[in-house]
């Protein structure tokens, strides 16, 4: 199940995805690296070691080379190497200016229009001398939650400090931010990584720490991550600090998702049109506290990956849809969940007719 989607970031340690993406080769046990956590300690510092998306990457890489860098959108899911990319863009275009060069705002940190009009402005306006074709650059992190206002009183900014100074906006949903700045960008789009290039960094890094570890612990690291290198590198970090060695129990119990074999049993009852018995399995779930939200998109995954007819993996990816549609809209319960297991025995009944 692990083996289909297995691919991923770009080509770095933990790579494109670990703050947004990867991590840099560092080496282990150095005192002042003990604590820090794997996602920042292998971050990737040059563009050629990001894992995945490689048209973003190669593009970037072009960028890097040529020194002509235009204002830049990063869009994509989260851990996939978007803020990672952007520093080491910036390392490499402007090397040991990096520092005085560049100016850093995330969701943390104010920036309400009053930000926008004073500080970016100001930095705007500061000289720092570059080598020719560079320009100071301001890294706008989460730039999807900034409010519209803000934005629109950037528009102007990115056009009258242009002969100076670059914007790269990191961003979830490319939409939330607004035309006149989109138009004012190239956009860069970052997806999910694969499976399989995520389980290549976390074993480069299992490596270099010398973890402990069963392969399906990996398999399930690989699973709970789902296409996120951040969300993989600390599941691994956490589940070898809290127990030693990675197997597949003690990763669930670190993630606390619902445990794909007790879905994929309740897929498997439904199959065989054993409700009573899927009802106990998705009680179970229910009893210990996991969301339908979790539950539903557990069982989304699984059934994408469970071997069966194809006709009736698409009426059950069908129905499950319109399950999370209507948990989504608020009705959460586990009724609505039982509901779900009975139209998936029904479709079965149908399938057998």
């Amino acid at each position: 199940m692990m083996g289909k989607e297995v691919g991923g970031g770009s080509s770095g340690v933990p790579g494109g995805s670990a703050s947004q993406g990867g991590a840099g080769t560092a080496t282990a046990g150095h005192p002042s690296d003990y604590d820090l956590p794997w996602v920042e300690k292998y971050r990737p510092k040059k563009i050629v070691d990001i894992v995945g998306n490689m048209d973003a990457v190669s593009r970037l890489q072009v960028i890097a080379r040529d020194g002509n860098m235009p204002n830049l959108i990063f869009a994509g899911p989260p851990g996939t190497g978007k803020t990672t990319s952007i520093l080491a863009l910036a390392h490499e275009l402007l090397g040991t200016n990096f520092k005085e060069a560049v100016l850093e705002l995330n969701a943390s940190d104010d920036r309400g229009i009053d930000v926008v009009r004073n500080k970016i402005k100001m930095f705007a306006q500061k000289k720092v001398t570059l080598p020719p074709g560079r320009h100071k650059i301001i890294l706008l992190d989460e730039a999807d939650s900034m409010t519209t206002g803000a934005q629109q009183a950037l528009r102007r900014t990115m056009e009258i400090y242009s002969h100076t100074t670059r914007f790269a906006l990191a961003c979830n949903i490319s939409s939330k931010i607004i035309e006149p700045i989109q138009s004012r960008c190239a956009i860069v789009r970052f997806t999910k990584l694969s499976d399989l290039e995520i389980l290549n960094r976390i074993m480069t890094v299992v490596d270099i720490e010398k973890v402990p570890y069963a392969p399906d612990g990996l398999e399930a690291v690989v699973f709970t991550a789902d296409g996120d290198m951040r969300q993989a590198l600390n599941n691994l970090q956490a589940t070898h600090s809290g127990f030693g060695f990675v197997n597949q129990a003690n990763v669930f119990k670190v993630c606390d998702q619902p445990h794909p074999l007790l879905v994929s049993n309740m897929v498997k009852h439904c199959l065989a049109g054993q409700i009573d018995d899927a009802y106990a399995g998705l009680k179970q779930l229910y009893d210990l506290g996991y969301s339908a939200s979790d539950i539903i998109t557990t069982l989304f995954r699984v059934v994408k990956n469970y071997d069966m007819a194809e006709y009736l993996k698409l009426e059950f990816i069908k129905e499950v849809g319109f399950g999370h549609m209507r948990i989504a809209d608020g009705v959460g319960t586990l009724l609505q969940l039982s509901g779900l297991l009975a139209k998936l025995c029904k479709v079965r009944d149908r399938a057998k007719a």
